[in-house]
C-alpha cells in the first residue's frame, strides 16, 4: 500500500516499533515525535564529531558518569557500564529481522528524510551500512581508562580516543562487555539489511 506523507509517519512508526520493542518500552525509551527524521539525522551524524542530543530518537540513559580517582588521576568507573545495561538488554532482545522488515516497509520515509538533510542524490541505505561499519570499528578499550575534565564534561585523556567520532565514543563509554553485545546486534542488523536492500 502507498505510504502517507512523512509528516504523517509518527503514528505508524510508533505502532511498528511497539510491535518489536513492546509499546511500553517504546514510550519509555524513544522520542516518537518526528522519529524518522530523528533516526536519519542521528545515523548521519554518528561518524561526525558531535551528535545533537535534541535530535536523537532514543531518550538519555538515566544518571551521570561518575569517575573514580582524584583530580590528578581520574579513571572511568567500571560501574558506569551498569547505567547502560537495561538499554543493552533491550537492544539484545530485539528481533533483527522484524526490525529491518519495518525499515524496508517504510524505507521511502527514511529516504525522503535523508534527501531533506541535503543529499538529493544519495541513498540512506548506503549511509546506514557505512555508519554501522564505522561503529563496529570502534576500538575495544581495556581498563584503566583515564579521563580529563577541561570544562564541564569528562573526556578521554588519550588524545587519539578523544579524536574519535561521537558514535565511536558512545560505543567506548558504555563499557567493553556492553559494547561487545551491542556490536553483535549491529552485525545481525547489517546482515539483515544487506539481504533486503531497498531498490534504488
Amino acid at each position: 500500500p502507498a505510504l502517507p506523507g512523512l509528516t504523517e509517519s509518527d503514528a505508524p512508526m510508533g505502532e511498528a516499533l511497539g510491535s518489536v520493542f513492546g509499546l511500553k518500552r517504546v514510550q519509555e525509551m524513544f522520542n516518537l515525535h518526528d522519529v524518522v527524521r530523528r533516526v536519519v539525522a542521528t545515523v548521519d551524524n554518528l561518524p561526525r564529531e558531535k551528535v545533537a542530543p535534541r535530535l536523537m530518537p532514543a531518550k538519555p540513559v538515566p544518571g551521570r558518569m561518575q569517575p573514580t580517582g582524584n583530580e590528578e588521576n581520574r579513571l572511568l568507573n567500571a560501574q558506569n557500564s551498569a547505567r547502560y545495561l537495561p538499554a543493552v538488554r533491550v537492544i539484545e532482545s530485539v528481533d533483527a529481522g522484524k526490525l529491518v522488515a519495518i525499515y524496508v516497509r517504510y524505507y521511502a520515509w527514511f529516504q525522503q528524510a535523508y534527501k531533506e538533510l541535503g543529499y538529493p542524490n544519495g541513498y540512506f541505505n548506503d549511509r546506514l551500512i557505512e555508519v554501522i561499519d564505522h561503529l563496529l570499528a570502534a576500538p575495544e578499550l581495556k581498563a584503566p581508562i583515564r579521563l580529563v575534565q577541561h570544562k564541564v564534561l569528562y573526556e578521554f585523556a588519550d588524545a587519539e580516543l578523544e579524536a574519535r567520532s561521537a558514535g565511536q565514543k558512545i560505543i567506548m563509554r558504555i563499557g567493553a562487555e556492553n559494547a561487545r553485545r551491542v556490536k553483535a546486534k549491529l552485525r545481525e542488523i547489517r546482515r539483515e539489511v544487506s539481504g533486503q536492500l531497498p531498490k534504488k
